[in-house]
């Protein structure tokens, strides 16, 4: 098979396609011919030597869908439609960069689906993160305030929509004012030029501050989306957009006013469910969801890809379909 190896921490040229052996099966674990893919900014920190334990050479890829080549257990049909995601995959065990991945059992999941390969590799990882965002870290309920820290990217477009069908009020941010049009027009009731800081422009619209923040650009601008909040409400970091793992400073008792409240969603393959997947799926394809999706690659553009995606050009999400 072919594969995309990222031979050492480094820069995108240490990933070199190389024929490997198909992985051999064994028990407990399902044999995946890969279709497609998504590429995630935590596979460009593996990459560079950031994620802790990594060990290279390392074929990355921390989600794919494909179809079922084998399964000792039975579990699967050969030809089944499956995705697979997490769990340690594409950094403890060789992931989805490549024509085939030997993934453990419970981190496979089934679904049935005639959308074209490219856009269902946009989706698992994304929508996990998403979904359990908003649902499982924030709570968000039906009438409250969503400020969005970060709302072009895949995970905010896509986050903002799915707040709509709750019945909630967006609040997007953006550091670019060519893109307020595209936020609007991907459901957002007001977007924010954020230079850095946005609290005085929230403020402004919305003297009491908004109930929940989704906060993707990490801790460049935590403190701030902490300032938004009403009493009592909640900030839920989920990226690091701004390619910052520590902050330089932090004061709990002064950072984070009387009563509000923060957390993080760092989501595994146990926060995904087979129905919600589904139904996120069939919801694509009647036309409720529109993915973002920005360009798609073939596996012999992975290098490509992890160049523009380090260079912070994609507006949306970037796929590779083999």
């Amino acid at each position: 098979m072919k594969a995309a190896v990222t031979t050492r921490a480094g820069e995108p040229s240490v990933i070199e396609l190389q024929e490997l052996p198909i992985p051999e099966v064994k028990p407990g674990w399902v044999l995946i011919k890969v279709r497609a893919f998504g590429l995630n900014r935590s596979e460009l920190f593996t990459r560079q030597g950031d994620s802790p334990n990594v060990k290279f050479p390392r074929i990355q890829g921390i989600e794919c869908v494909g179809l079922v080549e084998d399964d000792p257990s039975i579990t699967f049909k050969k030809g089944q439609k499956v995705a697979a995601i997490m769990g340690g995959m594409g950094r403890f065990f060789n992931g989805g960069y490549a024509e085939y991945t030997l993934v453990p059992l419970e981190i496979v999941f089934p679904f049935q689906s005639n959308l074209p390969w490219s856009t269902l590799g946009s989706i698992p990882e994304m929508f996990q993160t998403v979904s359990g965002s908003l649902n499982q870290a924030l709570e968000l309920k039906t009438g409250e305030l969503l400020l969005i820290r970060g709302g072009t990217s895949s995970i905010g477009m896509l986050a903002c929509q799915l707040a709509k069908t709750m019945g909630v009020v967006v609040i997007s941010t953006t550091r670019n004012s060519n893109k307020e049009k595209a936020l609007k027009d991907n459901g957002a009731d007001y977007v924010l030029i954020d230079d850095g800081s946005v609290v005085q422009q929230l403020r402004e619209l919305i003297p009491q501050g908004v109930h929940k923040v989704l906060e993707l650009i990490g801790t460049r601008t935590l403190k701030d989306s902490l300032k938004c909040i009403a009493q009592k409400g909640v900030v839920c970091m989920t990226g690091i957009l701004g390619s910052e793992w520590t902050m330089k400073s932090f004061t709990p008792m002064g950072d984070i006013h009387s009563l509000g409240r923060l957390t993080v969603y760092m989501g595994e393959a146990g926060n995904m469910n087979k129905n919600l997947l589904q139904d996120f799926i069939q919801a694509i394809e009647d036309g409720n969801i529109k993915l973002n999706i920005d360009k798609i690659f073939s596996l012999d553009q992975i290098v490509e890809a992890h160049q523009y995606m380090e260079g912070n050009h994609a507006k949306g999400k970037l796929v590779v379909e083999i």
